[in-house]
């Protein structure tokens, strides 16, 4: 039988969700755990691929699993695991429903604090900068569902077989000091570092160094910027997965308060 697990997991310390030999990755964990518990080899395929050291508030995988369990599940994998990997909820399926291919929606934060915190290391990305020009950083980020050929903001676009992304919101948001920073974006899918990538080419704006004319010229031309210089992982979330069948709220209490959207003091651009 087939089962969609519900999960969330800080990946600072994480060579991403892929499972590969000789590093720490998500997968592998997961894997590992599930065999143990359930005394037969799990192997899990994910709703995506997050990059080293980025999170996810909240992510899918799904099991193909025989026998069924007669035990609690959910509390011995949470037991077993190490605390920054859990393990919300898991859910029965009645068919053979992918978690990669038949999610229709994800949603990314990604947060910067422009000030020494160390209570933010690790769930933000610290950047020293003053007077970053938010008006045009807002500009910048308001063209982008105008588009939908990322292929300028991809590490490897040749790699996929189109690099169309149906972006359906991303916005911009600030705290009140104005010293920290939320890119909140939605689509279809995503490319290799692309929310990274546009986000160091919002600093840029930002910083001045480059315009909004500049920025949307890569899209509408399809070329790459000469330098790429993606942002941190660190500040990088995934938030939300969709499906036509499931659409389960977050568990925001797993995430770090910057990514609660019940915190009314951000305001959006």
């Amino acid at each position: 039988m087939r089962y969609f697990v519900h999960i969330g997991y800080n990946g600072l310390h994480y060579n991403g969700w892929q499972k590969q030999p000789g590093v720490l990755n998500v997968q592998g964990v997961l894997e590992k755990a599930l065999t143990q518990v359930l005394k037969t080899p799990v192997f899990i395929i994910g709703c995506g691929r997050t990059d080293a050291h980025v999170h996810a508030s909240q992510f899918f995988f799904h099991m193909d699993v025989e026998d069924e369990w007669d035990f609690d599940l959910l509390f011995r994998l949470n037991k077993l695991l190490p605390a920054n990997i859990a393990i919300f909820d898991i859910i029965a399926m009645d068919g053979l429903q992918h978690a990669r291919f038949d999610a229709v929606l994800r949603s990314y934060d990604y947060f910067i604090h422009t000030y020494k915190d160390p209570f933010l290391n690790g769930l933000s990305s610290f950047y020293l900068l003053k007077d970053l020009h938010f008006d045009q950083m807002k500009q910048a980020v308001d063209v982008l569902p105008k588009y939908k050929d990322y292929r300028a903001f991809c590490t490897s676009p040749d790699k996929y077989e189109h690099t169309i992304c149906n972006v359906m919101e991303a916005n911009l948001a600030i705290d009140p000091s104005g010293d920290k920073l939320r890119f909140h974006i939605s689509s279809n899918r995503f490319l290799s570092k692309m929310i990274r990538i546009i986000m160091g080419q919002l600093l840029k704006i930002g910083r001045g160094v480059l315009s909004v004319d500049e920025f949307e010229n890569y899209l509408f031309t399809k070329q790459t910027p000469a330098l790429i210089t993606p942002a941190h992982p660190q500040g990088l979330y995934l938030s939300k997965v969709s499906y036509p069948y499931l659409n389960l709220p977050r568990r925001t209490a797993f995430s770090a308060i910057l990514q609660n959207h019940a915190d009314l003091s951000w305001k959006t651009l």
